[in-house]
């Protein structure tokens, strides 16, 4: 899943871990196939919540460049 996270962005991610809450949600899969798409979709997640985490480091990075010696949280 790691080859997932370099290969897919954020939207991208977004999109197979909807397409995984459709399916778990149809009700149609059995339990070992639930479970496999259930993993899958907590990597995804765990994907996109490292893509957040990223964005938000260089924003306040940025914010810190621009004010040079103080940080401080503005809205977007």
């Amino acid at each position: 899943m790691k080859e997932e996270k370099e290969s897919l962005n954020f939207e991208e991610t977004m999109h197979q871990l909807e397409l995984i809450v459709q399916e778990l949600e149809n009700g149609d899969l059995n339990l070992d196939d639930s479970i496999k798409k259930f993993e899958q979709g907590m990597k995804l997640s765990k994907n996109a919540s490292d893509y957040l985490e990223e964005a938000e480091k260089k924003i306040t990075k940025l914010v810190k460049q621009d004010n040079q010696e103080t940080l401080k949280e503005e809205e977007f």
